[in-house]
C-alpha cells in the first residue's frame, strides 16, 4: 500500500488522525468540511535490515471549509514518519510538533518601562504584514535565518517587519526586538520573549494586550502556552477571519494558513493551554 492510497483509506474509514480531528473540530464549531486534498512529499529514507524501510515525509493537507454561503481554505502541512515491510506500509504516526526553545534562551528579555503618555507612535500596515505571511507561510525568506526545528517566532517578525514595525536594541540580543547582519534579538526569535517583550514595549515595536481573540485584527499576534506552565512555546500571526469573525492565523514549526486560531487541533495542545492577544500598533495606546 502506498502513501496515497493509505490516506484515502484513512479518510474513508474516518480512522483517528489529524486530518479527521480538524474535521471534527470545524463541525463543533458549526462549519463544515466539503472538500480534502493533499499531498506527501517524502524528505528522508533509510533502508532497514529484514526488508524493513522507514519514510519520513510531509503531509499537506488543503480544507475547503463552509458555513452558510461563507467558503475558505485551510492548509496545514505535518511531519510523519512510515515504516514499510517488502514494500507493504506497516505503520504511519505522525511526529510531534518541536517547540522546545531552552537552547536559544533561558531569561525574559529586558523591558524598558516609560509612562503612557511618553509612548512612540508608529505607523502599522496591516495589510503588508498579511501579504508577507501569505506569501511566505510555506516557504523560507533566503533574506533571512531559518531555524530548522523552530521557526515560528522568526516568521512572525518578519511578518511585523514587512509591515512596518519599527525595530531597536542592536547589538544586545536580551534588549529591543531586531534582526540585523544574520543576528538577531532574543524577541525575534523566541515565543516566551516575544511574549514578554509585546507586553511591555514602550518604543518601536509596540502592541496592546486585548481580552478576547474576536477582537484581534489581520496583522495581529497570539502566544500560546500550551501547557500552561507559564512557558510560551508558540506564536501566531492573524491573518483573516471566518464567519463567526474569529481570527485565521498563519504560522511555521508545522507551516499552516488560515488554522482557526486556537490550535486544538495540535498534539502540542493541552487543556491547560493559555493564550496572550496582542493588538499590534500604537492605534490601541
Amino acid at each position: 500500500m502506498n502513501l496515497n492510497k493509505y490516506w484515502h483509506k484513512q479518510l474513508h474509514e474516518q480512522n483517528s488522525n489529524w486530518i479527521n480531528r480538524i474535521k471534527a473540530l470545524h463541525s463543533e464549531r458549526g462549519y463544515q468540511v466539503v472538500r480534502i486534498t493533499g499531498k506527501s512529499h517524502v524528505f528522508s529514507k533509510r533502508e532497514l535490515p529484514n526488508d524493513e524501510k522507514e519514510l519520513h515525509y510531509q503531509l499537506h493537507a488543503t480544507f475547503l471549509i463552509k458555513k452558510n454561503q461563507h467558503f475558505y481554505r485551510e492548509e496545514q502541512c505535518r511531519l510523519h514518519e512510515a515504516h514499510f515491510y517488502k514494500n507493504q506500509l506497516r505503520s504511519d504516526r505522525e511526529l510531534p510538533e518541536n517547540f522546545n526553545q531552552e537552547t536559544e534562551q533561558r531569561t525574559n528579555p529586558i523591558i524598558e518601562f516609560v509612562p503612557r503618555s511618553q509612548f512612540e507612535r508608529f505607523s502599522y500596515d496591516r495589510n503588508a504584514a498579511v501579504r508577507y505571511a501569505e506569501l511566505w507561510w510555506n516557504d523560507a525568506n533566503p533574506a533571512y535565518e531559518f531555524f530548522e526545528v523552530n521557526d515560528c517566532t522568526n516568521y512572525v517578525s518578519q511578518c511585523l517587519r514587512a509591515g512596518g514595525a519599527p525595530m531597536r536594541g542592536y547589538p544586545n540580543r536580551a534588549t529591543g526586538w531586531w534582526y540585523q547582519n544574520r543576528d538577531w534579538s532574543f524577541s525575534w526569535s523566541v515565543a516566551h520573549a516575544l511574549r514578554w517583550y509585546l507586553g511591555g514595549s514602550t518604543k518601536g515595536l509596540q502592541a496592546r494586550e486585548v481580552d478576547s481573540p474576536d477582537k484581534l485584527l489581520p496583522g495581529d499576534v497570539i502566544c500560546y502556552d500550551f501547557e500552561g506552565n507559564g512557558r510560551f512555546d508558540h506564536t501566531t500571526i492573524v491573518v483573516a477571519k471566518n464567519a463567526d469573525q474569529m481570527p485565521l492565523v498563519n504560522a511555521h514549526t508545522n507551516n499552516s494558513r488560515h488554522r482557526y486560531w486556537d490550535y486544538r487541533d495540535s498534539m502540542a495542545w493541552t487543556p491547560e493551554c493559555q493564550y496572550k492577544f496582542y493588538r499590534i500598533g500604537t492605534d490601541m495606546l
